[in-house]
C-alpha cells in the first residue's frame, strides 16, 4: 500500500527524506497539484488525479501541517480511498478571523520583494522546536534553506487556500480507519490541545507528543515518525 507524504507550507519533499525508507511512498509537489484560485480541492483533484495516474485506487494519507490540512479535504472528498491517516503538526479546526486575516496578510506580504525576504527570515526559525535549533543548527541550516527556495508566490497561494478551509471534526469522527496524529511539544504554530482534539474526534486515534520538537516533526524527529507510521501500517483496517 502506497503512502503519499503531503509536505508543510514553506517546504517541499525535502522533508520527507529518509521516512519509511523501503516502502512504496510519494512525496507530491502541493503548490503544483494546486491550481487556479486558492483552494484546498484544486490540491485534492490534483491528488485524485495522480492516484488514478499510477493505479492507486487506494493508499495511506500523512500530513504535515499544510498537508494535514489536505490530507482532511482528500478524506472528506475521498472517504473510500484513505486507507489509514497521519496527521502531524496539523490542526482539524478552521481559522477565527483574526487568524484568517493575520494568514491573509502574511500571504500579501511574502509576494512583496521589500517585505517578503524578512518575512520569510522571521518565520523559518518557528519551524523548529526551541530545542532542535540549540541541539541541531545544522537542520536549522537545512531548513532555512529549503524555506527560502520555495517561491513566495507559492506560499500566498497555499496560505489563501488554507484560510479558505472549514473544520474537518466532522470528516475525522466520520474515519473509522486506522490513524495516527503526531504533536512536537515545543510546537511554536500549532498548540497541544489541538492535536489532542483532533486524536479525540478520531475512533481510532492514537496520540503522540513528542518532547522538544517543534513543527516539522519528519526532520526534528525521523525515527519516531517512521515508527508510528510503522504501527499504522501494520494497523488492520477493519479492527
Amino acid at each position: 500500500m502506497t503512502v503519499v507524504l503531503l509536505h508543510a507550507l514553506a517546504a517541499d519533499a525535502r522533508m520527507w527524506a529518509g521516512t519509511l525508507t523501503g516502502h512504496p511512498v510519494l512525496t507530491p509537489d502541493l503548490y503544483r497539484l494546486g491550481t487556479g484560485e486558492p483552494s484546498l480541492d484544486t490540491v485534492v483533484d490534483g491528488l485524485a488525479r495522480l492516484l488514478d495516474d499510477r493505479g492507486e485506487d487506494r493508499a495511506v494519507l500523512v500530513g504535515c501541517s499544510f498537508g494535514g490540512y489536505a490530507a482532511m479535504a482528500f478524506l472528506r472528498r475521498h472517504p473510500d480511498r484513505v486507507r489509514g491517516l497521519g496527521l502531524i503538526g496539523t490542526r482539524a479546526a478552521a481559522d477565527t478571523d483574526e487568524e484568517r486575516a493575520r494568514r491573509l496578510g502574511f500571504a500579501e506580504r511574502v509576494t512583496d520583494p521589500a517585505l517578503g525576504p524578512a518575512l520569510v527570515d522571521a518565520t523559518a526559525p518557528l519551524l523548529l522546536g526551541a530545542g532542535t535549533r540549540r541541539r541541531r543548527p545544522d537542520l536549522r541550516g537545512r531548513v532555512d534553506e529549503m524555506v527560502r527556495s520555495i517561491a513566495p508566490a507559492d506560499v500566498a497561494w497555499a496560505q489563501r487556500a488554507i484560510a479558505a478551509r472549514t473544520a474537518s471534526f466532522d470528516v475525522l469522527a466520520a474515519y473509522t480507519g486506522p490513524a495516527v496524529v503526531l504533536a512536537g511539544a515545543e510546537d511554536a504554530l500549532v498548540p497541544l490541545d489541538d492535536a489532542r482534539a483532533m486524536a479525540a474526534t478520531l475512533p481510532r486515534g492514537a496520540l503522540e507528543v513528542v518532547p522538544d520538537a517543534g513543527h516539522l516533526l519528519p526532520l526534528e524527529a525521523p525515527e519516531v515518525v517512521d515508527k508510528a507510521l510503522a504501527s499504522l501500517l501494520d494497523q488492520r483496517e477493519d479492527s
